[in-house]
C-alpha cells in the first residue's frame, strides 16, 4: 500500500495547467503543420497563422487561446494507493487556481444561473477512475466552450446502427460550421448509458490524434468520419478548403439492448491537454 498527500496531485495538476495553457499538444502542432502543407489561400494563411501563434504563445510562455478552459482532470488511481490530506477534489481545485493566477489565465467559471463567476476558474470537472497498481495518472484538459457548446449527445435507437453512428457525427460538424474554430478534433463515444456516453467522448479527446481504435470496426468509423467530415469543406476557421477535422477518435462501451447513446464532442484546433503519472 502507498499512502500518498494529495497535495501532490495539487502540486502536479498545477503543472499541467500551466503547461497546457501555454502550448499545443505535440500531435497538434504536427496535425495542423500537414493541414497548412495540403491548403491553399485564405485555408493556408488561416493555419499558418494558428501556428504562428501557438509558437509565439510557447515561446512568451503566454496562453495560447483567450479562452483558457474549463478545467477537466481525469485521475486513474491505483487501488493500491491510499490518499490522505485535503479531500481530492479540494485539492484538484487548488492546483487549478494557483495556476490560473500564476499563469494570468482568463478564469471563466460560473454559476450557471446567476452567471456569477466564481473567481479562480473552479470547481474543476473531475472523473476518477480505479485502477490496478500503486501509481495515479493524472490527465488535464482545458476545455474552450466554443467547441463544447458546438458538441452534441443522441440517444440513436439500435436499428440505426452503424449507418446513424456516422451520420451523427457527421451532422454535428455540419450543424457546428465556423463556430468552433476549425480545424477540430472530434472525440466520439458510442454506447454506456447517456453520461457514460458523454464521458467517453470527452476521453476520446486524450489519444492521440491520427491513431486509430483497436477494433477495425470502430476504427473503420474513425477513418470514414474523417473522410466525410473533411468533404464538407468547411475549412480552417470556416475558409472552405479540404482540412475540416484532423481526426476522430472513438471510444466505445457495452449499452442496454434498447439503446444506442451516440456523444460527439468537439475539440477545436487548440488541442490542449497534458498527462503526469505520480
Amino acid at each position: 500500500m502507498r499512502i500518498l498527500d494529495t497535495k501532490e496531485i495539487a502540486n502536479c495538476v498545477c503543472r499541467l495547467a500551466l503547461r497546457a495553457g501555454r502550448r499545443l499538444s505535440e500531435d497538434c502542432v504536427n496535425a495542423l503543420t500537414f493541414a497548412r502543407n495540403r491548403e491553399r489561400g485564405a485555408s493556408e494563411f488561416a493555419l499558418s497563422t494558428l501556428l504562428e501563434n501557438a509558437e509565439t504563445a510557447s515561446r512568451l510562455q503566454l496562453p495560447v487561446c483567450q479562452d483558457t478552459g474549463m478545467s477537466v482532470v481525469l485521475l486513474r488511481i491505483g487501488q493500491e494507493v491510499l490518499l490522505c490530506g485535503a479531500p481530492l477534489q479540494d485539492a484538484v481545485d487548488d492546483g487549478v487556481r494557483r495556476a490560473y493566477a500564476e499563469g494570468y489565465f482568463r478564469k471563466s467559471i460560473c454559476d450557471p444561473l446567476t452567471r456569477a463567476n466564481t473567481g479562480d476558474n473552479t470547481p474543476a470537472a473531475l472523473h476518477t477512475e480505479i485502477v490496478p497498481g500503486d501509481q495515479i495518472q493524472i490527465d488535464y484538459l482545458p476545455k474552450g466552450f466554443g467547441s463544447e457548446n458546438m458538441s452534441r449527445l443522441v440517444m440513436l435507437t439500435p436499428a440505426e446502427g452503424r449507418a446513424g453512428v456516422l451520420s451523427t457525427i457527421v451532422e454535428t460538424v455540419r450543424l457546428a460550421g465556423s463556430r468552433p474554430c476549425p480545424p477540430v478534433f472530434v472525440g466520439v463515444g458510442i454506447g454506456g448509458s447517456f453520461d457514460g456516453c458523454a464521458l467517453l467522448a470527452k476521453k476520446a479527446l486524450l489519444r492521440e490524434i491520427g491513431s486509430r481504435h483497436a477494433r477495425e470496426d470502430v476504427a473503420s468509423i474513425e477513418r470514414e468520419a474523417l473522410e466525410a467530415i473533411n468533404n464538407l469543406h468547411i475549412g480552417a476557421q470556416g475558409f472552405g478548403g479540404t482540412v475540416t477535422a484532423i481526426g476522430v477518435a472513438c471510444e466505445i462501451a457495452p449499452t442496454h439492448i434498447a439503446g444506442l447513446p451516440v456523444a460527439v464532442n468537439i475539440q477545436c484546433h487548440c488541442v490542449r491537454r497534458e498527462r503526469e503519472v505520480i
